[in-house]
């Protein structure tokens, strides 16, 4: 059994560097040897079967040594951004770079039936593989419902204590902003004078 999940499969986004248009990118490796490249848009899917043959030639051409070195080379090629598409009626061109020399594929477009279902197939190999990493515990740093206390504390400034700890008296109404536990002088009002001898 194979450790690597990726030594099967890849699976990544891929931003074209001239429209920006995205597509999800993904490799299917074959028992044979052989393996499956294509892309989608989410409503269209191209796709390509590369022989064993085709890929030992890639390896002399590229310098590679296994189809985990390509796979790589590809995904490597579509995270960076040097990744574009030319749509053609039933097919596509992927290349990889904008030299002449850099590789290019040339997939063929899936009826609407066969899409649908390489669609599908996708979506549940995404949510096997989040589920997957799950359950390893990789998620569980960020994962709202596993521990929120935690996950709150990590985002809270830290508190930074320089020196001793000074207890600060709460000032109570009265008392005087400038001299703190002395109470406020009420302002003079004037003398008062008795008037009971004119009485």
């Amino acid at each position: 059994m194979e450790q690597n999940p990726e030594s099967k499969s890849v699976l990544c986004t891929l931003l074209d560097k001239n429209d920006q248009s995205k597509y999800v990118f993904f490799t299917q490796k074959r028992p044979a040897g052989d393996i499956n490249i294509g892309f989608t848009n989410g409503e269209d899917v191209w796709k390509t079967h590369l022989s064993e043959e085709t890929l030992s030639q890639f390896f002399k051409t590229f310098s590679l040594k296994s189809t985990e070195d390509y796979t790589f080379k590809l995904k490597c090629a579509c995270k960076a951004g040097r990744a574009f598409v030319k749509l053609q009626e039933d097919s596509a061109v992927l290349h990889l770079g904008a030299e002449p020399t850099d590789l290019s594929l040339s997939l063929s477009k899936l009826k609407e039936s066969e899409g649908r279902t390489e669609v599908k197939e996708l979506l549940f190999k995404m949510a096997d593989s989040l589920q997957q990493l799950e359950s390893q515990g990789s998620s569980s740093s960020f994962s709202p419902l596993k521990s929120p206390q935690k996950r709150s504390a990590e985002f809270e400034p830290r508190k930074q204590h320089m020196g001793p700890v000074v207890a600060v008296r709460k000032r109570l109404p009265g008392d005087s902003l400038i001299n703190p536990g002395t109470k406020r002088k009420k302002p003079a009002t004037g003398v008062a004078f008795d008037d009971e001898e004119d009485e």
